[in-house]
């Protein structure tokens, strides 16, 4: 029996999220929370039920808007989602009932972010891949595989007296600060602060911010830290392109790695890439290795699958008129356009 999450279940779902191995913090009900606050979408939590118990779910999420159409993600705004289960009757199950409400709300197509090929008679985009580090106990053991490269340019931001602040809340203001400036010179829209401080509230123990300081106190690369399981990621991270020359980022991308060592993480995902490109080779420099990410596609009219991203020449002029636009309003008006960019 497929069923819509209520209220009452939400303890149920949770439990089978933490036990299930192909499960991702983000199928937390949590951040159903999070995403309804946060952008004001419609969501259909699905789960299956046998016995009393949950044998599978699929979070959904609708985003509708006049620019760019009606559809359905699991789950937008994070690299993971799509079905849960080890059964796969019950995933043929809960995606039949997705299909059911795509047409009732008349979406054109369903995304399902899959770490693994779980259906073989769907549309498959296979073009990124997650990026993660085996770690071990101890920093010092990670510290010598590096090369003596790498190892200089996480000096050199120490060097010219550069520190680094891991902590929650209290951070958020300084990685917004330089979250926003990346995205404005990236010529994409920056999400709302409060999707950040709602993550922050309702994980406290699990989500953090790593920031660097210049000597004087300048936050110039930040990055935010979700863990779950075995796994620390970091889906979001910036630095000021004025600093890139004393690699501030790279002091980041160390100190998070020292802080998963020494917090009992068995990896560290830097989160997606696309082969051979440069934030991929940046990754590979740390050691870290391609896992192949399978995103899943129903469309209602077949034809191409979608490209809802900055790569798409159709958005080529918006983005260079918005790497233009002052900081202060990509802050006011990027919310109000990237809630309906998955």
């Amino acid at each position: 029996m497929i069923q819509v999450l209520e209220q009452t279940d939400k303890t149920l779902w949770d439990s089978y999220v933490i036990k299930s191995d192909s499960s991702s913090c983000y199928h937390l009900t949590g951040y159903k929370d999070i995403i309804e606050e946060s952008f004001g979408h419609r969501t259909f939590y699905l789960f299956a039920e046998e016995n009393g118990n949950i044998t599978g779910l699929l979070p959904l999420v609708q985003l509708k808007s006049v620019l760019f159409g009606n559809f359905i993600v699991s789950l937008p705004y994070f690299n993971y989602g799509g079905i849960c289960t080890d059964d796969p009757v019950v995933a043929e199950q809960l995606i039949e009932k997705a299909i059911t409400i795509a047409n009732e709300i008349s979406a054109e197509h369903i995304e399902l972010r899959h770490t693994g090929p779980v259906f073989d008679n769907m549309p498959v985009k296979t073009a990124k891949v997650s990026m993660r580090l085996q770690l071990s106990d101890n920093p010092d053991q990670l510290w010598r595989i590096f090369s003596s490269k790498l190892r200089s340019q996480i000096r050199r931001p120490e060097k010219e007296g550069m520190y680094s602040k891991l902590a929650g809340e209290e951070e958020l203001d300084s990685f917004y600060k330089v979250f926003s400036v990346n995205m404005r010179d990236l010529g994409t829209p920056v999400y709302p602060k409060r999707f950040f401080r709602l993550i922050l509230q309702n994980f406290p123990d699990s989500s953090h911010i790593c920031t660097i300081y210049t000597k004087s106190g300048q936050p110039v690369a930040s990055g935010f830290l979700v863990g779950f399981k075995d796994r620390l990621e970091i889906p979001w991270a910036s630095s000021l392109r004025s600093h890139n020359n004393l690699s501030p980022n790279m002091l980041l991308y160390w100190t998070c790695l020292k802080y998963a060592c020494s917090s009992g993480y068995a990896f560290f995902d830097f989160g997606r890439s696309t082969p051979n490109e440069g934030t991929y080779r940046f990754k590979e420099q740390w050691g870290a290795k391609p896992a192949q990410l399978y995103w899943h596609y129903w469309l209602k009219n077949g034809g191409p699958l979608p490209e809802l991203n900055p790569k798409n020449p159709k958005y080529e002029a918006a983005i260079k008129i918005w790497r233009r636009l002052p900081l202060a309003l990509t802050q006011l008006i990027g919310p109000s356009i990237v809630k309906y960019l998955p």
